[in-house]
């Protein structure tokens, strides 16, 4: 068994296609496959059942995974330990992020930090704020930035930076331009975001904290993105509740107008595990940021 093998099995159980898990590695489809039967036969176990063009994981598998990923995070901390003993500011910096701080927070930062430590790689992994953290807890990632407030024995944070949930509607809808009751805002036809998005977290309990009864909206859509909530919002008769810094763009273009409904500020938070010691690249990352 290889640390290649174990990184091949990893992506393609992130995956579930070969197709998939080739193109994120770099490498070609037969390269993947014989990487994993070379791992199945010399262990004498299944670890995928092959449905049709899917892939699954087996009971195997599913219990393997979790080993093959430590290992893997070990060698990566095994590989900083030596660029630290040579005094080497280099290597790879593993960020996991929310969309909103991924998409239009991040960014400018990450292009600063590069531009005066240019030896040292960026990774960004975007997911919602409960994935980013589960990120920083398995070893995936050094730090995490997420909206919601994420409470964990293992995790430290800080605050980094804040903006502001909006609420908003296609330009003709009824309730822009007007006053709002919460009666209104109750009644009308919501688009939200995902169940585990920090946007969705903070969007609930500003509603809350105003007199919205949030167990009695009407959600008919629940999108992964903001993007696609506002997309949604301007070919239909739906409101949404997102970042101001995503919606910015399309209000200014005119198709997308706030509501007036004043909303709490939100935190952005960094996230780092207590535990491990961080390599001296994401020390300097942490630093500059």
């Amino acid at each position: 068994m290889t640390l290649e093998q174990l990184r091949i099995f990893v992506t393609v159980a992130e995956t579930l296609s070969m197709t998939r898990a080739a193109e994120r590695l770099h490498l070609t489809q037969p390269a993947v496959s014989a990487a994993v039967a070379a791992l199945e036969r010399r262990h004498a176990t299944h670890l995928f059942d092959r449905i049709g063009r899917r892939l699954e994981l087996t009971e195997a598998g599913r219990l393997f995974l979790p080993e093959a990923q430590g290992v893997l995070a070990r060698a990566r901390d095994a590989g900083r330990v030596l660029d630290d003993l040579g005094g080497l500011l280099r290597g790879e910096v593993r960020i996991a992020a929310s969309q909103t701080v991924a998409t239009y927070w991040l960014p400018r930062r990450m292009a600063a930090f590069v531009a005066e430590v240019p030896n040292v790689r960026l990774k960004l992994l975007v997911g919602n704020s409960a994935q980013s953290a589960a990120r920083v807890l398995s070893g995936e990632a050094d730090f995490g930035f997420v909206e919601a407030t994420v409470e964990h024995d293992l995790l430290a944070w800080r605050v980094v930076g804040s903006d502001r949930i909006g609420l908003y509607a296609g330009h003709d809808h009824p309730l822009v331009g007007r006053a709002l009751t919460a009666e209104d805002l109750e009644a009308a036809a919501w688009v939200m975001r995902e169940p585990g998005s920090g946007t969705r977290d903070h969007a609930a309990a500003g509603l809350a904290q105003s007199g919205v009864a949030v167990d009695r909206l009407r959600i008919v859509l629940e999108m992964p993105s903001n993007g696609a909530a506002l997309e949604a919002v301007e070919g239909g008769r739906l409101i949404t509740a997102v970042s101001e810094l995503a919606a910015a763009t399309r209000v200014a273009a005119g198709p997308i107008r706030p509501l007036q409904w004043e909303m709490p500020p939100r935190d952005f938070t960094m996230l780092s595990h207590r535990a491990r010691r961080p390599s001296r690249a994401a020390a300097a990352f942490r630093t500059i940021l």
